[in-house]
């Protein structure tokens, strides 16, 4: 979806048309949902949280700005769901608790899927190894497809960092078998 048609969406919801909201879903959902993903760490979390995204956009409509990136925008609002949501999990969480959230590691119900699941893990692993803020630039440069003068504006960091960090990222991931 170009900005033209995402601008179209949004006007159609600004008067109400929710198959507007659908077209958007449909192009973004997997898109929004591994951008949060990257970021709280967990499916569950992550599929509420990309939902509740999907109602924020439905209820700003009225507030977008056709002439700016819309990919950066959802961008922006999808990434300030998982942190707040993050900041909310971390107040939740007793001060004389020493316990850190882990990622959940799925059953095996079956062997049919055995080697998707121990990608998943290995892929986990490691992304594991990287810091929350490599982490947050490689999923938006790989899985957002964003370039580094878009993640610079998003996350309000200069670009000469962005790109210092994903290559930080890219070294260790490649240490642990993977290319980004």
């Amino acid at each position: 979806m170009d900005n033209m048609q995402f601008a179209s969406c949004m006007e159609r919801m600004r008067q109400g048309d929710r198959e507007a909201l659908k077209a958007i879903y449909d192009a973004y959902a997997p898109y929004l949902y591994h951008l949060i993903l990257g970021i709280v760490l967990s499916k569950e979390d992550a599929e509420d949280l990309t939902s509740e995204c999907f109602l924020k956009i439905w209820q700003m409509a009225g507030r977008f700005d056709s002439e700016k990136s819309h990919k950066a925008w959802i961008c922006v609002m999808a990434r300030n769901l998982a942190f707040d949501f993050l900041r909310r999990r971390r107040r939740e969480i007793p001060s004389g608790d020493s316990q850190e959230l882990s990622l959940e590691r799925p059953e095996f119900q079956d062997e049919g899927g055995y080697e998707e699941v121990l990608s998943n893990i290995s892929i986990e692993d490691a992304l594991s190894r990287l810091s929350a803020s490599e982490r947050e630039i490689v999923h938006l440069k790989v899985v957002g497809e964003l370039t580094f003068r878009e993640i610079s504006d998003i996350l309000n960091v200069p670009m000469g960092t962005v790109t210092w960090r994903y290559r930080q990222a890219v070294g260790k991931l490649r240490r642990c078998g993977y290319e980004a």
